[in-house]
């Protein structure tokens, strides 16, 4: 069952700017380590922030919450599996929202996914809660 969707699109000619203007006080409020290292690794660093900064905006979204009620950035992290595709882990109060949401027997799976067209970085966010037969018991 889908738990909670999200969506959100980022300029990244805007995230750029960001960048320009706070430099690291930006990238490490925002953004994990594992975030930052992907980033400085790639030639379009602001483009693949922005995707993050969308993906962040989108699970907090789908959290039902925005950026409210205690939920930090870096409670939602972006990786990506060897096969490229991006995963979001979920700490602190967003991973204590994501259990309240998640009905008892079942386990929460956020699935997430990320693309860009200069200037736009898009992400969406789909929480679904799948039967875990071990937790039933």
């Amino acid at each position: 069952m889908i738990l909670g969707i999200g969506t959100d699109l980022a300029n990244i000619d805007r995230i750029a700017g960001v960048l320009e203007r706070h430099g690291d006080r930006f990238r490490n409020r925002v953004f994990t380590e594992t975030e930052l290292t992907r980033a400085a690794r790639r030639m379009h660093e602001a483009a693949t922030l922005a995707k993050r900064w969308a993906a962040k905006e989108a699970c907090s979204k789908a959290l039902g919450t925005g950026l409210a009620m205690g939920i930090a950035w870096k409670d939602m992290a972006v990786s990506n599996l060897r096969s490229g595709q991006p995963t979001m882990q979920l700490t602190g109060w967003a991973a204590e929202r994501l259990a309240t949401m998640t009905p008892p027997g079942h386990r929460a799976h956020v699935h997430v996914t990320l693309t860009d067209d200069h200037p736009w970085a898009q992400a969406f966010v789909v929480i679904e809660a799948l039967p875990d037969p071990g937790l039933n018991g």
